[in-house]
């Protein structure tokens, strides 16, 4: 009996869907029962809150108070993950670290800013309590600032810390919210360049296409925390522009801190003669617009001497061309001279000769009459 086409497709699709069936059912049998769940999860959240325990939509703490003033705020806390956690929560103090970048002290670390100002229910700026997956905790707090705080930004934060054990060293597991305290009093935002040094990249060969690379450190000398927008290049003679562009924005940098920054400048001939140069436009990093403030603009130059080689060479190769040409045509000029007062000489000597022998002859005659 012949089977046709779709028959025969039909019986092909059956044994495939068995096949298939089959595995699944394998897979479920020798797959234990608690391998098939996720594994527990570890999950924090910490932000910024209202006095009802609703998390508000703010990024980050930020006061203008006077020294003595007391602020009074909350932080809500809540265990994302699913399984019970023990929380540390910490007020601490920020720093630049040694990249330039925003940095809290570590959970262990005592504070000596704003992190010692903050007080939670405890009295204390440290507080520790359990959550069950799911739970959260409202933590208010205060901000009580000494009478003797100085003016300016201090900088901190409010840190939710879990440490969870590991097979060889414990885990802390950090979510942290910024916090600045502005003192009011003078305020001084300025940001300085120091140790601005560069040195010249490129062929020797082509001294029209190098690199200038720039090396520079910019500080916080004032008492405000600033970001700044960057620009640098380089002039040459009678403070021609060689090249110029504008650099990569440097994040916010805390009264005291600093960061050290590399940048290149391309397309710049070897002038012989460099000034490398950068300049600063610095703001106030904060989503609060009542804390901007007008800001100096700061610049930095320096020299670098940058020996065009292959002009250098080519000058040397002229110069000795110039220098053999005026020695072989002075050589020239003597020989020509010589050969001059030679054949005067002979001249003279041929003459001298003759007349000699025409006194000799003459002589003769006059004897022979």
């Amino acid at each position: 009996m012949a089977i046709s086409p779709e028959l025969s497709r039909a019986r092909s699709l059956v044994r495939t869907l068995a096949a298939t069936l089959a595995v699944v059912a394998a897979v479920g049998i020798l797959t234990p029962a608690g391998a098939a769940r996720a594994e527990d999860t570890i999950g924090i959240s910490a932000r910024p809150a209202a006095a009802d325990g609703t998390a508000d939509t703010r990024t980050r703490f930020s006061y203008k108070v006077d020294p003595g003033q007391r602020v009074d705020d909350n932080f809500l806390v809540a265990n994302t993950g699913s399984t019970p956690q023990n929380f540390t929560v910490i007020a601490t103090d920020a720093f630049n670290d040694g990249e330039g970048d925003f940095a809290l002290l570590g959970t262990e670390e005592a504070s000596t800013s704003v992190g010692q100002w903050v007080k939670f229910e405890n009295g204390t700026n440290r507080i520790e309590f359990s959550l069950e997956p799911g739970q959260s905790r409202l933590l208010p707090f205060t901000v009580e600032l000494p009478a003797d705080a100085t003016p300016g930004d201090h900088a901190g934060g409010l840190v939710a810390s879990v440490v969870t054990p590991g097979e060889q060293v414990n885990l802390d597991r950090r979510v942290g919210t910024r916090l600045y305290a502005r003192v009011s009093g003078q305020l001084q935002p300025l940001l300085s360049i120091s140790a601005l040094n560069s040195e010249y990249l490129g062929d020797w060969w082509n001294p029209f296409s190098g690199t200038v690379r720039m090396y520079y450190t910019v500080t916080n000398t004032g008492n405000v925390a600033l970001a700044t927008n960057t620009s640098f290049g380089v002039d040459t003679w009678f403070g021609l522009q060689a090249a110029a562009s504008n650099g990569d924005a440097i994040a916010e940098l805390l009264p005291g801190g600093g960061r050290s920054v590399t940048v290149d400048v391309p397309g710049v001939p070897a002038w012989l003669y460099l000034a490398p140069w950068v300049e600063l436009t610095p703001f106030v990093d904060s989503p609060q617009a009542e804390n901007a403030l007008t800001v100096d603009g700061s610049s930095r130059s320096g020299i670098l001497i940058a020996v065009p080689w292959a002009l250098v060479i080519l000058a040397a190769i002229g110069v000795g061309i110039g220098l053999l040409l005026r020695w072989r045509r002075r050589r020239d000029e003597e020989r020509a001279e010589e050969w001059l007062r030679y054949t005067e000489r002979e001249v003279k000597r041929q003459a001298a000769e003759e007349a000699r022998a025409g006194a000799g002859a003459a002589s003769g005659g006059r004897g022979a009459e």
